[in-house]
């Protein structure tokens, strides 16, 4: 009798044990998704705009025509 209640009491604390440890890594990537979605994500595209922006107002290559050789390999 004892045993059994001993075992089920073990097994019990597992499970417990393995669902806090699969909802705490749940959590955590929830939290870095929502980090990236809502903080990381609209300033790399405000970033990604600027780029854009002086991109098209310098014209599009801004390389001397040097360094434009050695990249293309002439």
């Amino acid at each position: 009798m004892i045993r059994s209640l001993l075992s089920l009491f073990t097994i019990g604390l597992v499970t417990i044990l393995g669902l806090s440890l699969v909802l705490r890594v749940v959590g955590t990537a929830i939290g870095l998704a929502s980090f990236l979605l809502f903080k990381a994500a609209p300033v790399l595209f405000v970033g990604w705009i600027v780029v854009k922006a002086l991109e098209k107002l310098r014209g599009r290559s801004v390389l001397s025509d040097a360094d434009q050789s050695w990249l293309e390999g002439d």
